[in-house]
């Protein structure tokens, strides 16, 4: 179960916006990633729990900041229900879109899950409901992924496979890359990997 730590800051400025602190597994019905949030200051900002099935579609989100909430499912594409901090209120929302996302790293481990890409596969792309922070407000966007390459590395626990993805935003056609290994984000816009005491879990091949 790889356990450890994520440094968040603006992609643009770089300005610290505080850490995450994560563990997740692969399980019988898929991928679970429980974490906790806090601010540059230490105090706790929130927290994300998401579950995937065995095709990489999400089961199950609860996401916490600033006192909002979002619970959500794969349900007729995407289904969510936002409620606001005093909890008198509470939108529901449905999107025929792929999967959810957000500025958490679990967000990108399960992308990659849900397209199973390889080196070969062509240009991928995806929809996908963005919470956006603070008050995790909803957002259609559309990104195109494509794994570019994937290499083995030695480590004292043997080869560990580094997938590096392009991702580009359709909108804006802005372009970044992503560093994954296993269920474990170590390198994208806005992430940086501080600390592993375990590490990353293996998925079958697609």
């Amino acid at each position: 179960m790889p356990r450890g730590r994520y440094s968040l800051h603006d992609p643009h400025d770089h300005t610290p916006l505080g850490e995450e602190h994560f563990h997740c597994a692969p399980g019988p019905s898929g991928w679970r990633y429980v974490s906790q949030l806090t601010t540059p200051s230490g105090d706790h900002a929130g927290s994300v729990d998401l579950a995937l099935d065995e095709l990489g579609r999400p089961i199950r989100l609860e996401l916490h900041a600033a006192a909002w909430q979002v619970r959500g499912a794969a349900i007729d594409g995407v289904t969510w229900v936002r409620t606001d901090p005093s909890g008198t209120h509470a939108t529901e929302g449905n999107v025929r879109a792929h999967a959810f996302a957000g500025s958490s790293p679990a967000f990108l481990v399960a992308t990659s899950r849900l397209l199973r890409l390889t080196p070969q596969s062509p240009t991928t792309r995806v929809r996908l409901v963005t919470f956006t922070d603070p008050v995790l407000a909803p957002r259609t966007t559309d990104q195109s992924w494509a794994l570019m390459k994937s290499e083995a590395h030695a480590t004292d626990n043997g080869p560990l496979t580094v997938d590096e993805y392009q991702v580009s935003a359709l909108d804006t056609g802005e372009q970044h890359t992503v560093h994954i290994a296993g269920d474990v984000v170590l390198a994208a816009p806005g992430i940086e990997l501080e600390s592993l005491e375990t590490p990353p879990s293996t998925f079958p091949a697609p």
